[in-house]
């Protein structure tokens, strides 16, 4: 049996919800009624509307904050709201709308519009509904090919590691390091792939201990520079020598420090130089624990797409022959936030891209 779609009347004064009612009798809805905006929240933290009809003018709390805090809440955003007032100049019209109403219509409510305007908002978060469930079974589908890349990763991992513990010629080590380099960011890009889809989904802790930055970003650099020297790229470190112990997920910052230098290098013609640097601000004088810079000397990116490259699979502008999306710094981003930081992207005189990371 298909559900009736659930149509919320918000409105102090029942003769209002009377005549609403009555008006869309004929359409089939569930139609409930709410005396006020603070009872209407109280419900939506348990049940979910498809369209909300909110009268402005109500006491205690109006129509133009309930809609405010709906629209404030990030599972609550996606439900259209029909705005229902007697006013009628263009300014209470523009708080309304400012207020992240989707419509809205005057009194005394005319019923061909007032149906007109529900099957629209209806039609709308029908849509949003269906892409949001497509969204959701293409990322549960690329969960579970990533997990599947596991364990060959790890079987190619492993097999290189005990190749590199037996006695190789100069040339064959070399070529096996190379491999086992690689595997390593390949199944950073793996782990990279299943902590975004912890982020996103609101279940990824922190585990926050206390780590010498120093030390991590000496341990992140030694692991690529076997691939850095096969692209002829000179890796630069340059690194505090007062050393500062921070409160971070010490694998999440791992990570981080992998893809900036990852993309840096992805980035950078042979013969450039990818540099690592760090600095730790007077605490008196500043609320960041540490600044992160990582820049190259690659073609760089336009000021348009800068933000764009943060957003999930967005590209900038690349090597030819390259390939990477924006999954890298989508993911520094994300884990940046987590402990209250920022990232930020700007020109590398006279060529190139720095990236800044805050915490």
């Amino acid at each position: 049996m298909e559900r009736k779609q659930s149509v919320w009347v918000v409105d102090d004064e029942p003769n209002g919800f009377e005549v609403i009612e009555l008006l869309l009798r004929r359409e089939r809805y569930h139609i409930t009624y709410f005396n006020s905006g603070k009872e209407a929240l109280s419900r939506l933290d348990t049940t979910l509307a498809d369209v909300i009809l909110l009268d402005v003018m109500m006491p205690e709390m109006d129509g133009i904050e309930t809609c405010r805090r709906i629209k404030a809440n990030a599972n609550w955003k996606p439900i259209p709201i029909i705005m229902v007032t007697a006013l009628d100049s263009k300014e209470d019209l523009a708080r309304a709308l400012e207020s992240g109403a989707d419509d809205f219509l005057t009194k005394p409510v005319n019923g061909l519009e007032l149906r007109a305007r529900v099957r629209s908002m209806l039609r709308i978060k029908q849509q949003y509904d269906a892409l949001q469930a497509t969204i959701n079974l293409r990322r549960d589908l690329s969960k579970l090919v990533v997990e599947d890349l596991r364990q060959p990763m790890s079987t190619v991992l492993l097999g290189s590691h005990l190749l590199l513990q037996s006695q190789l010629e100069s040339k064959d080590r070399e070529r096996v390091e190379m491999v086992h380099a690689a595997g390593l960011e390949i199944d950073n890009i793996i782990n990279g792939l299943l902590q975004l889809a912890k982020m996103e989904s609101g279940r990824l802790v922190l585990n926050r201990v206390e780590v010498d930055l120093n030390e991590l970003a000496e341990v992140v650099v030694a692991n690529f520079q076997a691939i850095a020297n096969s692209k002829q790229i000179r890796l630069v470190n340059t690194l505090p020598k007062k050393r500062r112990w921070i409160s971070i997920d010490a694998n999440l910052f791992h990570r981080l420090l992998d893809n900036l230098l990852s993309n840096a290098i992805q980035s950078s013609p042979p013969g450039s130089n990818v540099a690592l640097e760090i600095n730790y601000p007077d605490t008196s004088e500043s609320l960041r624990q540490a600044v992160i810079r990582v820049s190259d000397q690659g073609f760089g990116t336009s000021i348009d797409l800068r933000q764009s490259i943060l957003d999930k699979y967005e590209p900038g502008s690349l090597l030819s022959g390259s390939s990477q999306i924006g999954l890298g710094l989508t993911f520094c981003k994300m884990v940046a936030e987590a402990h209250g930081g920022s990232v930020a992207i700007e020109d590398n005189q006279p060529q190139g891209l720095i990236v800044t990371v805050e915490i």
